[in-house]
């Protein structure tokens, strides 16, 4: 951790969340690649279907995370749209406008400036561009009824104005491959307060669990569960900045999720610690803990094998969006488990011996017969009487 550092994710790091609806199905590649030639590392990019089956272009929609590589903020939104226009499918001719991107306005100002159609010449002064204006957003309209993106300019419908209108539609504009439907911008500094209250968490948690064991069993029984959540959070994160595995706020939520889980296993143990110190006070503390943890491993180790697998199928088949999670739970399961067993109450044990090493011990208590006779032995003896 101290050498490699994290790979922080956009959401503490700082970058640009795309939602983009492609006209056909996506090439996860294909947008890699137009990335990679618009200057983004492809290792730093996050390509994620977004999951809806309701219709065909939900379909065609995928989440583009990247980092934030310029200083303005809609710089990295303009700069990925240019990347996807030039290097994605069949890019829109410099010449004309890309009707999937712009926006009513836009196309109006251009039919304006064009007039195909001569209508400044027929038409009283400022009817042309109310004519084009009503014209545009008719497009617009359509263009967003049918989901954001228009697969054929032909199949717009425009009965209500001059056939020339769609002549001179193809003559400014074509249909590209996408649309933007949404874009969000994290700043740095919003990664690092998120940074900063997911550590805050993390620590509100611990505290608070410490707080309950002391209060259900003893603060040293606490003091051994957090020891172990600790070496749990620890091995995780260092495998994390090992791999370079991209930390998020996904992974957040699993680095809470295996605090509980961990501490879940370790309160079991703990509990069968205390009952069985319930029925044999005069026994070693050692071979009470070894027995409990004995009564409790199969179990420990079934339910921990099940969660195991649920988190593997996720690790397999999650996808990138819930790569950091899936990841993290997966190391942290099975290090929780091994901590629990190897860590929570040796450290336990430890503690308890270094405290009885540490008491004085005090001498046994005389009873009375024995300090009479002790006086006794300690008299002197009395002269006996002479015989005759």
């Amino acid at each position: 951790m101290v050498v490699r550092g994290f790979n922080l994710g956009v959401d503490f790091a700082g970058g640009t969340k795309l939602t983009v609806r492609f006209v056909s199905p996506p090439d996860e590649n294909q947008i890699r690649d137009a990335l990679r030639k618009g200057g983004y590392s492809p290792d730093k990019v996050v390509i994620q279907r977004t999951g809806k089956q309701l219709s065909q272009s939900d379909r065609n929609e995928v989440f583009i995370n990247t980092p934030q590589t310029e200083a303005d903020v809609d710089g990295d939104k303009r700069k990925i749209t240019e990347a996807l226009q030039q290097h994605y499918g069949t890019p829109v001719p410099a010449d004309k406008l890309d009707l999937n991107l712009v926006g009513a306005s836009t196309l109006a100002a251009r039919l304006t400036e064009q007039d195909l159609l001569e209508l400044k010449k027929t038409l009283p002064p400022g009817e042309a561009e109310k004519e084009y204006q009503r014209f545009a957003e008719q497009v617009i309209q359509q263009r967003d009824a049918a989901g954001g993106t228009l697969s054929d300019i032909k199949r717009i419908s425009l009965a209500s104005f001059d056939p020339k209108m769609a002549e001179a539609l193809e003559q400014v504009a074509a249909i590209g491959s996408f649309n933007v439907v949404s874009a969000e911008i994290v700043g740095p500094q919003v990664g690092k307060d998120l940074r900063n209250r997911a550590i805050i968490v993390t620590i509100i948690a611990c505290f608070g669990m410490l707080l309950f064991i002391a209060f259900r069993f003893e603060w040293v029984y606490g003091v051994a569960a957090v020891i172990a959540v600790v070496h749990d959070v620890l091995i995780t994160l260092g495998l994390f900045s090992l791999f370079q595995w991209e930390i998020s706020l996904t992974f957040i939520a699993a680095m809470l999720t295996l605090v509980g889980y961990s501490m879940n296993d370790t309160i079991v143990i703990f509990d069968r610690i205390r009952e069985q110190l319930a029925q044999r006070r005069r026994e070693d503390f050692a071979a009470v803990t070894n027995d409990a943890i004995n009564q409790t491993l199969s179990r420990t180790v079934i339910t921990s094998g099940l969660t195991l697998l649920s988190v593997l199928a996720l690790v397999l088949f999650g996808g990138e969006v819930l790569k950091s999670f899936s990841l993290a739970l997966l190391v942290g399961i099975l290090f929780g488990t091994y901590s629990s067993i190897a860590i929570a109450s040796p450290v336990l044990l430890w503690w308890k011996r270094y405290f009885e090493q540490r008491q004085p011990i005090a001498a046994p208590a005389e009873s009375p017969s024995s300090s009479a006779s002790s006086k006794k032995s300690a008299s002197p003896r009395a002269k006996s009487a002479p015989t005759r």
